[in-house]
């Protein structure tokens, strides 16, 4: 006897088209991508701070063009002046790192307009975006953790 497959895509069948209208639109409200702020960045479109969320190192040896520094582990109920008539751009590292969600989760509970930029640094670099700072390209890729810390 053979067993049919069964569809692993289809085991949940997908939502209504009105719910993914409002799904979609919804997740639109939070994220962005590292395409649209290269492009925004590149036709001079304002409206939006970049924010780097990691640590100050990796920050001073490579970030996105104009970003500002604000380690994701230092934001608490009373961070610092930020621009308040701009949405926050956050990005961390990359996929792996959930520093970015983190921040912007505190930064909204102080009334800040936020996003997240889906991919982070990482998929910045390797889709060539350009940098600043003192090693620029030359940076790690990655967050490395400290040796016996693990």
């Amino acid at each position: 006897m053979k067993l049919q497959a069964k569809s692993q895509v289809l085991a949940a069948p997908a939502g209504a088209s009105a719910d993914a209208v409002r799904y979609f639109t919804a997740k639109a409200a939070f994220e962005t991508d590292v395409a649209d702020v290269a492009y925004d960045l590149r036709e001079g479109i304002t409206g939006f701070q970049l924010v780097d969320v990691r640590d100050a190192r990796s920050y001073e040896e490579a970030h996105l063009p104009g970003a500002l520094s604000l380690p994701s582990g230092r934001i608490n109920h009373t961070s610092p002046e930020l621009p308040t008539d701009d949405v926050l751009i956050l990005y961390c590292w990359g996929p792996a790192c959930n520093g970015a969600s983190k921040a912007a989760a505190r930064l909204a509970a102080q009334g800040y307009l936020v996003k997240e930029m889906l991919g982070g640094i990482e998929y910045w670099r390797k889709e060539g975006g350009r940098l600043e700072g003192t090693l620029q390209e030359e940076a790690p890729l990655y967050f490395s953790m400290p040796a016996g810390k693990q």
